[in-house]
């Protein structure tokens, strides 16, 4: 058996995840997600939509981390540096 072949069976051997471990999954997802979080139990809500809600909150965020550096950015070069130095302190914490 080649040496592939025999990691693959290792993997899947030990690694195999229940559709009941995926369902709780989704729906510890589900209750993360501000668009969804809301949703009554009795509203069911696909797991594709689940995923695709989690990967569009994922983006906004990082635009919004994105946005929030630029804006850290240009504070600090618009500030004296005393507190320039005290903000990059602050935020190594």
């Amino acid at each position: 058996m080649s040496g592939r072949r025999s990691r693959s069976r290792q993997v899947s051997g030990t690694s195999r995840i229940s559709e009941e471990q995926i369902n709780d999954l989704i729906i510890k997802l589900q209750q993360l997600l501000p668009e969804l979080r809301d949703s009554r139990r009795s509203d069911k809500v696909s797991a594709a939509r689940v995923l695709q809600e989690t990967c569009n909150y994922i983006r906004n965020l990082h635009r919004e981390v994105d946005d929030l550096s630029e804006r850290l950015s240009e504070l600090l070069a618009n500030t004296d540096t005393a507190q320039a130095a005290l903000i990059r302190s602050l935020l190594t914490l």
